[in-house]
């Protein structure tokens, strides 16, 4: 079997680890090039060029685009111009008349196109996922989720992030669809500064509540928090017709101590790098094997359209203080069938 060439932009935390992964962990992946303008001629053994360079390369199947968010669309489009098939880290733009612009080029062009939600790759919340797919619960009527990070990012990153919801909580949106099966109907969200002035200072919030309605009528409510002090806190829960099913967080270790003052137990993990590590190397591997076997992509380009729809959703439920549907934020704009 032939391997997947492989050029990759972007040398950042995401980058480093999908660098990794891709040559030192997957099979039939080789990569070719890199581009980050804080590396010259070599990384690791690994010529570096311009991005430009990269996408044209003729050797190159694919592109992993790990760079800056204000670049991926540009460069979805160069590589869909180039017939290059795409790996792309979330959000593939902030502007919701970019993202599906590229969409079209994308399809157009008759390239793969696969959005970096990691998580639905993970070893817990994949389990869920059978489980409800299985039918071992039922009919699946509320999904709650929570998600809350450490501590929040500096004032530069949250200035460039697309806030909250675009940047965080768009995870926590595919993993509700991907867990529930269903599509959102309606978005009611509520969100304040409790963590950091300068998550005020960037026009933005840390902490919220979100509450979806499925089509059908069932419900998912998602907690969101840039600060917890304990560490990573990543938990899900599912219930339905016939039980519930739940993942817990990953922590330090198993261990337990039982005393006169209590039960004592490890931390959670301490961010998403530990948390989510296999996740990165799995869903790449599900983005080779798509590639080798000429299958169809896990997750495509319409699951991050719909994942950000739900985020401006939430984003105007927030400044109108209202429930938003969703249909309401298609209505905006010219969106075909993707």
């Amino acid at each position: 079997m032939k391997n997947i060439k492989i050029g990759l932009i972007g040398l950042g935390r995401i980058g480093l680890i999908h660098f990794n992964n891709l040559k030192y962990q997957i099979p039939y992946a080789e990569v070719v090039m890199v581009a980050d303008p804080r590396h010259k001629e070599q990384f690791k053994g690994v010529v570096v060029g311009t991005a430009e360079e990269l996408i044209n390369h003729p050797e190159i199947d694919a592109v992993v685009i790990c760079s800056p968010t204000n670049t991926h669309a540009d460069y979805i489009d160069l590589c869909a111009a180039a017939r290059k098939d795409i790996f792309c880290e979330k959000p593939h733009d902030l502007s919701l008349e970019r993202v599906i612009t590229t969409l079209e080029t994308v399809k157009k062009a008759g390239v793969k196109l696969m959005l970096g939600f990691n998580r639905r790759f993970d070893a817990n919340f994949k389990k869920i996922h059978e489980l409800v797919n299985l039918r071992k619960i039922g009919e699946p009527t509320i999904l709650k989720i929570t998600s809350r990070d450490p501590g929040p990012p500096p004032l530069s990153y949250l200035k460039s992030s697309g806030g909250l919801f675009m940047d965080m909580s768009i995870h926590d949106f595919d993993m509700a669809r991907f867990i529930m099966g269903k599509e959102v109907e309606k978005v009611y969200a509520t969100a304040a500064v409790f963590t950091s002035d300068e998550v005020a200072e960037a026009g933005d919030v840390d902490t919220a509540v979100i509450n979806l309605t499925f089509m059908d009528g069932s419900m998912a409510v998602i907690d969101n928090s840039r600060k917890a002090s304990y560490g990573y806190d990543q938990r899900l829960e599912i219930f339905g017709s016939n039980g519930m099913a739940q993942a817990d967080n990953n922590k330090h270790d198993s261990h337990l101590l039982v005393d006169q003052e209590g039960s004592h137990g490890a931390l959670p993990l301490d961010f998403f790098m530990d948390r989510y590590e296999a996740s990165y190397r799995l869903e790449m591997m599900a983005f080779i094997e798509a590639l080798l076997k000429g299958e169809g992509l896990p997750v495509d380009g319409h699951d991050g359209l719909e994942a950000m729809l739900i985020a401006i959703a939430a984003k105007v439920s927030v400044d109108e203080k209202r429930p938003v549907l969703l249909k309401e934020i298609r209505n905006t704009i010219r969106i075909k069938a993707l």
